[in-house]
């Protein structure tokens, strides 16, 4: 049996336009002489729709496309991501289904069983559970259809087992399947595409089954998915691999049933996770290049602008932008003050000409002067503090929007992780903007990420890389001044956002008490100023955004005990 893997990028709520891209698969999977095509979880509608999901309108919509699809489906069988309504008036209305489709017959749903709700996931809010795991007949095999979460619950590799059900064992050992096709919407994140491979190749070692996987491709929002799509039979042989980050339809030969389908190999151990290596910085920057392409373009824009401080983040920001929409669409600014230092803008203007993008030199002392001036009769007898500095900001945000509005152009912000996360950053300042490219990239992953890019020749300037980080908001000052060191920073972080570890962890684990409870507090308390942010995307297992909710108004004990922020 040839199969085709049609990995889409598909644009949330727009069914029309997802349907074309349906239906230009098919032709060109039938063209070569597919039997059968797989498309991605939730094609028609878009993952995630969210809230569109509740509409009744746009439920019309996706059936309605999910019939054209249907009645197209002629020579060939698919396998369609699609919502279908559950026509009982208890529970939620909807599934979240594949469709088997073969000759514009519908031979049977399988709805999602394992509705996750962590993290970035919210099905339970929409979805209603399957109840029942048909097996079904096609081409010689008997073949089960899995959605995503539905194969995340492997004893000994996905961790803690979320659910008391395991759709796999119903299919393989009660219903006797030799083949699992799954579709998929699994965003990316670092080492998300070998983990995923991992969880795939022990599944076909535990139940003896050939496993078919496509998953979506594209940005939609804060989330990236990478595509990753891959086939491989019950021998672990690999027949098929989906490029990552574009869209592919991969065509490949699945060989008849063994028959062998005796569980193999040990029990499986969830892989240990080390440090980003060469492979998982490449996908860093593919997935922020995808998600701003995408962002922007979904969102009806063509072109960028963004403000250029000299400094690594605004750098990398400038790299991802420019190879994501091409640099005749990209206007990169730099705004130098009394504090500026020379290679502000010397190292702006380098950066520029390596880009091939457009550099506005617009200076801000007259506003600042101006705005000095103003202020002084409220502020006599007042010390100067972190206002004036973060005047400066705000006047460069000021400035930024003016031309994001001019040049209809999404202003881009520069922030990166570790300085959202303590408040090391100006509301209406450097935070304004439509996108904030690598708010969820630590400052210590953001070097090595800078340093990747250079690996073949000069894209950023060294001197950026290797001067010391600073806002320049006042005279000499260092982002070292307010902040740890950021290996240090980086590493309380990481074991506080991203692994969940109190206090007593991080001390345990070797950082300074004093040091890690005063992070810890500007993180709490900062909630406010993240609440505020430009949607950020997600390439971290714990991004601020969607799939890490905090009150912002609390009050925790090491608040008390923590310095306010650098800023405000």
């Amino acid at each position: 049996m040839k199969i085709a893997l049609a990995q889409l990028n598909t644009v949330v709520g727009d069914c029309r336009g997802n349907l074309a891209g349906v239906l230009s698969a098919l032709g060109r999977a039938r063209d070569e002489g597919a039997d059968l095509v797989v498309f991605p979880e939730q094609t028609l509608p878009g993952y995630p729709a969210e809230d569109l999901l509740e509409r009744e309108d746009f439920v019309d919509e996706v059936e309605a496309a999910f019939e054209e699809a249907v009645a197209a489906c002629e020579g060939i069988a698919m396998v369609l991501g699609t919502v279908v309504r559950t026509g009982n008036p208890e529970g939620k209305p909807i599934y979240n289904s594949a469709a088997l489709v073969k000759d514009r017959e519908v031979l049977g749903f399988q709805h999602k069983t394992l509705l996750p709700t962590y993290d970035v996931f919210d099905e339970a809010r929409y979805f209603c559970p399957a109840t029942e795991h048909p097996v079904f007949e096609l081409g010689g095999r008997k073949l089960a259809l899995a959605i995503c979460e539905d194969l995340w619950n492997l004893p000994g590799f996905c961790g803690e087992n979320r659910y008391d059900i395991d759709p796999l064992e119903k299919w393989t050992a009660d219903g006797g399947a030799d083949l699992v096709v799954a579709i998929s919407a699994s965003p990316f994140s670092l080492g998300r595409p070998r983990f995923r491979r991992g969880l795939l190749e022990e599944i076909v070692k535990a139940r003896g089954v050939d496993l078919i996987y496509c998953n979506l491709v594209g940005g939609n929002t804060s989330l990236v998915f990478d595509g990753s799509s891959l086939a491989m039979d019950s021998s672990l042989e690999l027949l098929c691999g989906a490029r990552s980050f574009q869209e592919d339809l991969a065509v490949f030969e699945l060989p008849p049933a063994t028959g062998n389908r005796e569980p193999a190999g040990p029990a499986p151990v969830r892989p240990a996770e080390g440090e980003p290596g060469e492979e998982d910085l490449e996908q860093a920057f593919g997935a922020l290049v995808l998600g701003t392409r995408d962002y922007l373009h979904k969102s009806g824009f063509k072109k960028a602008v963004l403000g250029l401080s000299g400094g690594i983040d605004s750098a990398l920001t400038a790299a991802v932008a420019a190879e994501a929409l091409g640099p005749e669409n990209l206007v990169g600014v730099t705004m130098p003050s009394r504090y500026s230092s020379e290679g502000s803008v010397s190292d702006s203007v380098a950066l520029a000409g390596n880009l091939g993008i457009t550099l506005e030199e617009i200076p801000i002392e007259k506003i600042f002067s101006s705005a000095l001036d103003t202020l002084a009769p409220v502020f006599e007898g007042l010390e100067e503090d972190v206002t004036e500095e973060n005047l400066q900001a705000r006047i460069r945000g000021l400035l930024l929007m003016a031309l994001s509005n001019k040049l209809d152009a999404l202003l881009l912000t520069t922030g990166n992780k570790s300085e959202l996360a303590v408040g090391y950053c100006t509301l209406y300042g450097d935070m304004s903007g439509g996108l904030a490219v690598i708010s969820d990239v630590p400052k210590t992953l953001v070097y090595r990420i800078a340093e990747w890019l250079n690996r073949d020749g000069e894209i950023i300037p060294p001197a950026i890389i290797e001067k010391p980080p600073s806002a320049e908001l006042r005279p000499d000052q260092k982002d070292t001044d307010s902040l740890p060191a950021y290996d240090v920073l980086d590493g309380i972080l990481e074991a506080y956002i991203e692994e969940g570890q109190g206090l007593g962890d991080i001390i345990e684990s070797g950082f300074e008490e004093e040091t890690a409870a005063r992070i810890l507090g500007l993180v709490d308390r900062n909630e406010y100023k993240r609440l505020q942010a430009a949607p950020g995307l997600r390439i971290t297992s714990k991004a601020f955004g969607p799939g890490r909710r905090f009150p912002v108004v609390k009050r925790l004990t090491r608040i008390e005990k923590a310095d306010a922020g650098p800023e405000s």
